[in-house]
């Protein structure tokens, strides 16, 4: 393991190892479903067979006959539940009626959970399960699971996701595209993808008594999750605690609660002891993915590669209960100039579970269309891909006209471009091979909102020199702690290991989900403002005793570095942290924050992420087999707190793209409305063999508007354009355009 730096200096902005990191692999990390409790109980979910109908009956008596079953939930049985949609809905819920769990005999999706069945141990309850018998009213309809066959009954939708806005249309983009000497017509399709987290989720409810909770739940918010039980089951929040101290993977599955998380509470209230609910591999496909689409670009441009128009039209999967909408199609009005613009968006009503974010929701599937039509477009001028980007570079947001706060774009298409060789790509497809293999060069551009909340924190120091920091954000794997804990002690000067930062805790100071990139950026803010209290708490005391070395110190005159706070102009006049406290006669400081975004300074810039993708396959020429053997990531994220965590993020990112690109799709039967590969044996996903070299480069970029650390977050941007430059890179090796998601052999070689 690599040495952790102790220097604080040098703390914002190391490559310091995770803090968590040993505990994870070693085991000593519990997890939601490996929190003992006294007298616990395991309950498995039994789920519907049909996607769309009413329960007729449940006979549960061969169940309860299983020595060891306590108890059988049903809607028939369950504890109340809150009647009005309202109170059912969560931070991250769509417009709608959100699905509740046992609420009624109504079946809106297949494998929709309908009754939990509650053991003295887990192989009791699986094995009851089996032994519930359901019977169902379906509906005479087979199930509405094909999305391309209902496009017909497409509609807009009725509310729009939070944060949604996609750009006003500019010009006569039709006009335009028919006028242009160059034109793209195509249309792009990306499959529903379903979360596979190591981590499955799963719920441990702890009766306390007196209807008090104590929740083990995994979630990426801990905060979320507390408030939405407290509604559903008419609950106090003061006696709900939800803590998810570990979690072992999510990026959008925990964003929304989960159905074991109410299952498991309605048992545990019911019976008055604890409960575990852990779902099955196969029932985390049933509810949340990222939505099937279908997508048509229309591009054109003069003789010089100059775009004239963009057309850019969306069509999603939603639920027939909510409107999910994603930013499928808004980038296409931010990334390149063009006098002439037009976007739409549209939803189809499906009989399945309501879609949810997934990794860069919307802009994964929204910049796979646009980053391929841009391919196509330079193939049909006959410009360097590269070029044509550069061509149309917006150095201001297009249409409002904003300075961008920072945009280091064009840096990263140079320094991605250096480094992966792409000066030397023979522009002819099928012009470079390996003997009978063939090999391709593709590239996309990335990018991402640059985004920060409200959020809190928490920080005490005291006189032994340690510092204490807390806020209810999670940390899904990102290294959240790690980075938090630099933060605070590059703020007060402190070693790392004198920093304790503790989170995941829905007692501790308010915290959003975590999602979208604006964890480090709303809650590093906030652990920064929350340190900066207590510095100033510090100065006072200075200013109080008046025979310190520091006399009169202003904070913008002096820095906190090894426990120490000394003047600038002078290093040599400085006081020990402990001494200052002691003379103070104080044992401990507190510093409490609760940080928002700067929207008057804000609003004034367009502020986001960026990236350039480069991808190298190879394929071979007969078996049409795909290898992404190389791939340079080029990002410009603003400050960088951890280099080493923050590669880590954009490498999975890119795993992730690649997955899209090549492997992942959820298959229905649409005579039933299943997802029939609903196994991690049938529904692939990159493996170790599928990844070849990833380098990651981060480019400078001083930020001063986004946030006052300057961060912008690098959670989402990896996998933005990565399926776009691996399809593009397959058509400069083949000739042959695939504009299906995933690039199966079969695609390849022309016979799908």
């Amino acid at each position: 393991m690599t040495r952790q730096p102790t220097a604080a200096a040098s703390l914002f902005g190391a490559p310091v190892a995770r803090l968590d990191g040993r505990a994870k692999v070693t085991g000593t990390a519990r997890y939601a479903a490996e929190h003992p409790a006294e007298g616990l109980l395991y309950g498995v979910v039994v789920s519907s067979t049909v996607a769309r109908g009413r329960i007729r009956a449940i006979d549960s008596s061969a169940a309860r006959a299983v020595p060891g079953v306590v108890e059988v939930l049903t809607h028939e049985n369950r504890p109340p539940m809150a009647r009005f949609d309202l109170l059912h809905k969560d931070m991250d819920a769509p417009g709608g009626s959100p699905f509740r769990p046992l609420h009624d005999a109504q079946i809106h999706a297949d494998a929709q959970p309908v009754a939990l069945v509650v053991a003295v141990s887990y192989e009791a309850a699986r094995y009851a399960a089996r032994l519930v018998e359901v019977r169902y009213d379906a509906a005479r309809d087979a199930p509405r699971s094909d999305m391309l066959r209902w496009m017909v009954e497409a509609r807009k939708p009725s509310r729009l996701k939070f944060g949604y806005q996609s750009p006003k249309p500019r010009g006569d983009a039709q006009a335009a595209w028919a006028e242009a000497p160059v034109q793209v017509d195509a249309r792009y399709h990306s499959p529903a993808e379903f979360h596979n987290p190591m981590e499955m989720h799963a719920s441990t409810v702890i009766w306390e008594g007196e209807g008090r909770l104590t929740i083990y739940d995994k979630t990426q918010g801990a905060q979320n999750s507390r408030g939405y039980l407290a509604r559903v089951l008419k609950l106090r929040k003061r006696d709900v605690r939800v803590l998810c101290p570990f979690v072992g993977g999510a990026f959008g599955s925990g964003l929304r609660p989960g159905y074991q998380l109410v299952l498991a509470a309605m048992a545990a209230l019911k019976l008055r002891r604890a409960v575990r609910v852990v779902l099955t591999r196969q029932q985390m496909f049933s509810f949340g993915h990222r939505p099937e689409t279908l997508q048509t670009l229309k591009l054109g441009c003069d003789a010089e590669g100059r775009l004239q128009s963009v057309m850019h039209e969306a069509v999603s999967e939603t639920s027939r209960n909510e409107d999910y909408v994603e930013n499928i199609v808004s980038w296409s009005g931010l990334l390149y100039n063009t006098p002439n613009l037009r976007l739409a968006h549209k939803v189809v009503e499906l009989d399945r579970f309501t879609p949810t974010d997934m990794r860069a929701p919307g802009a994964a599937q929204g910049m796979y269309a646009l980053e391929s039509a841009m391919d196509e477009l330079a193939c049909a001028v006959g410009m360097d891909p590269l070029a044509l980007r550069l061509r149309n570079y917006a150095e201001t947001e297009p249409g409002s006209g904003k300075p961008f706060s920072s945009k280091a774009l064009r840096d990263c298409y140079a320094r991605g471009a250096e480094r992966f060789g792409w000066s030397r790509r023979q522009p002819e497809p099928r012009s470079m091979r390996d003997g009978r293999t063939l090999i391709g060069w593709g590239m996309a551009s990335g990018v991402w909102d640059a985004m920060q909340i409200h959020g809190a924190a928490r920080a005490v120091l005291r006189v032994d020199g340690t510092l204490d920091v807390g806020s209810a954000t999670t940390d899904i794997g990102t290294g959240t702690g790690t980075v938090m804990s630099q933060i605070a002690a590059a703020t007060l000067g402190l070693p790392l290991d004198k920093v304790n930062f503790s989170l995941g805790d829905s007692s501790l100071p308010m915290a959003p989900v975590q999602g979208g990139s604006f964890t480090v950026a709303t809650i590093g803010t906030a652990v920064q403002a929350a340190c900066l209290k207590i510095a100033a708490r510090l100065l006072l005391m200075a200013r109080a005793q008046g025979d310190t070395p520091l006399r009169q110190p202003r904070l913008k005159d002096v820095e906190f570095v090894n426990g120490l706070v000394r003047l600038r102009a002078d290093i040599s006049r400085s006081i020990s942290l402990r001494e200052l406290m002691q003379r103070a006669g104080v044992s401990e400081i507190e510093g409490k924050s609760l940080t928002l975004p700067n929207l008057l300074k804000q609003r004034k810039y367009a502020r986001a992420t960026h990236s350039a993708v480069f991808v190298e396959v190879r394929v071979d020429e007969d078996l049409g087999m795909v290898h992404v053997t190389r791939v340079v990531s080029a990002v410009a994220a603003g400050r960088i707190v951890n280099p080493r965590t923050a590669a880590s993020q954009i490498q999975g990112g890119v795993v992730w793209g690649i997955g899209m690109a090549l492997h992942e799709e959820g298959l229905y039967d649409h005579r039933s409305g299943r997802v029939m590969n609903h196994s991690l044996a049938e529904y692939h996903v990159a493996a170790n063999a599928d990844i070849g070299e990833i380098e990651v480069i981060f480019v400078d970029e001083r930020d001063e508007v986004v946030n006052p650390l300057g961060v912008k977050g690098v959670g989402e941007i990896g996998i933005v354009g990565v399926a776009a430059a691996v399809g593009n890179a397959i058509f400069h090796a083949t000739g042959r355009r695939v504009r299906s998601l995933p690039i199966t052999l079969d695609k390849v070689l022309g016979l799908a």
